[in-house]
């Protein structure tokens, strides 16, 4: 032997072998966690938080897919013309805008909500018009019936005579909603271009959105879903879809500096329109609940001192007398912070509440006062037929009369309507003198007084009474004001 060893050239080829087997292994394992995972994914169920479900075709959809299919045939294209000649308007106010005469043509979307033609929409979407056509996704067109609109929810049904079978999609519970739940939005985003019954795709980014401006449409009664899911002008009227298939919405304004849709949309809670659309296919308007109070928000103080462990609730400024809130035993200085079991955030949101809520049934009220919580009970009423009483028995005397520089007379339904506002017992300021003592205390002319040195007014006689209570003509006079707005706001005249 020479004394070479061959140890070497064995040590190599071990080695070599090693690191092949360790790397072949590695590669399988890999390959084998690769399909399992991807297996995984799309064999478990979809309940709308996985990128993909498995169908009947054993091919995997997203999730939206079956939803959209079973739903998208119930939206619905409106177009909606109005005759600008029959403006009362005259020539010159308008060639001095410059607005076009002759027939203008707005589009929306609407939905079928029952099998037999009845249609929701937005009341933006139909308002003054003259003649509704509705087509559908199979290629009819039909000259639609408004059955009832309310501007103040921006809600309208219309129903068309079908001849052919018609597709329809449930309301939801749009209360069960979460922040982060999955949204679908159909509606005709540019009809002019033929983009009709486009489908987008969002989540509900918040819930109880109030105190929007939209301009003229703007509606009294305000509690939107926010959504990402991207909504045009043209989308007004569709439906807000969930998973389901159901309706928790219709989609009905958007919040955007240029006019597109940037992300921020709103619509209005399905349950806004359950509650309507029964009065509204039955008689063609509203029955608004009443509870008889005045109201305003509740301050970090007033939480605070009440351990009310939030700035939640609505606070009574005021009760009527005989009315459903005075019969519970709700007092001036309460805090009402739960109406049937449904936490009260603000006031946006409980002036929904009770204009919506079931009227001749018990309704059970959470309230805190001095720091102690109770409960109550009480029948909401019917608001129109509950003023109208008021009035009728009250006597509302038609005159007007001179007080601390004010033209005053009784706040009457036609003065209610001429101004756009609701109808409710007080006195009317339809003038102000220049330099009175109410001019100088800031009073402006359009209010409504409600009350006067503490005591309520509801029309002259009431502010005859509540002015010879008087006794110190030197004091100033505290009184209670209403914006027709809404807006509440105390003031004192200086005699």
């Amino acid at each position: 032997m020479n004394g070479r060893s061959r140890r070497p050239l064995g040590v190599k080829y071990r080695y070599f072998i090693i690191f092949a087997v360790f790397f072949i292994a590695l590669g399988i394992i890999i390959a084998s966690n690769l399909e399992m995972n991807s297996r995984a994914v799309a064999d478990i169920p979809s309940a709308g938080n996985l990128p993909v479900v498995k169908g009947d075709d054993g091919r995997y959809y997203s999730p939206f897919v079956q939803t959209i299919e079973n739903v998208q045939n119930a939206v619905v294209n409106i177009s909606a013309t109005v005759n600008t000649d029959s403006s009362p308007y005259d020539d010159l106010f308008w060639h001095f805008f410059q607005i076009p005469r002759g027939p203008q043509t707005s589009f929306g979307s609407g939905f079928f909500f029952r099998e037999d033609g009845y249609i929701l929409t937005n009341s933006h979407v139909i308002r003054n018009a003259d003649q509704v056509i509705v087509s559908t996704s199979a290629g009819y067109q039909y000259d639609a019936e408004v059955i009832g609109t309310d501007p103040q929810t921006d809600l309208a049904v219309l129903k068309v005579e079908s001849e052919e079978e018609i597709a329809f999609i449930p309301f939801g519970n749009s209360d069960e909603i979460l922040v982060g739940d999955w949204a679908i939005a159909i509606g005709n985003p540019f009809p002019q271009q033929g983009l009709d019954r486009t489908v987008t795709v969002g989540v509900i980014s918040a819930k109880g959105r109030s105190n929007l401006r939209f301009g003229n449409d703007t509606p009294r009664y305000q509690d939107y879903i926010q959504t990402d899911a991207s909504i045009n002008p043209g989308n007004s009227g569709g439906p807000l879809i969930n998973l389901r298939g159901e309706a928790i919405g219709v989609n009905s304004a958007i919040s955007t500096p240029s006019g597109g849709s940037v992300g921020i949309g709103f619509a209005i809670p399905i349950n806004i329109a359950r509650a309507i659309v029964p009065d509204l296919i039955t008689s063609g308007v509203v029955s608004r609940g009443w509870l008889g109070v005045w109201l305003s928000e509740v301050t970090q103080a007033e939480a605070k001192k009440n351990s009310l462990g939030a700035v939640h609730g609505v606070h009574i400024d005021s009760v009527f007398v005989g009315s459903p809130a005075a019969r519970a035993g709700i007092k001036n200085g309460d805090i009402l912070t739960s109406f049937n079991n449904q936490e009260i955030l603000d006031l946006a949101q409980f002036s929904v509440l009770i204009a919506t809520a079931s009227k001749g049934q018990l309704s059970t009220i959470e309230l805190v006062r001095n720091g102690r919580k109770q409960t109550v009970q009480t029948t909401i009423v019917d608001r129109e037929e509950y003023l109208a009483d008021y009035a009728q028995h009250t006597g509302i005397p038609d005159q007007r009369v001179t007080w601390l520089g004010m033209e005053l007379m009784s706040y009457t339904e036609s003065i209610a309507r001429r101004i756009g506002a609701d109808y409710f017992p007080g006195v009317y300021i339809n003038s102000v003198n220049r330099g009175s003592p109410a001019d100088r205390a800031d009073i402006l002319p359009g209010s409504i007084i409600t009350q006067v040195n503490n005591l309520e007014v509801g029309n002259l006689d009431d502010l005859q009474s509540a002015a010879e209570s008087i006794r110190d003509g030197k004091k100033a006079i505290p009184f209670l004001l209403i914006d027709p707005r809404g807006s509440i706001e105390y003031k004192a005249i200086r005699p």
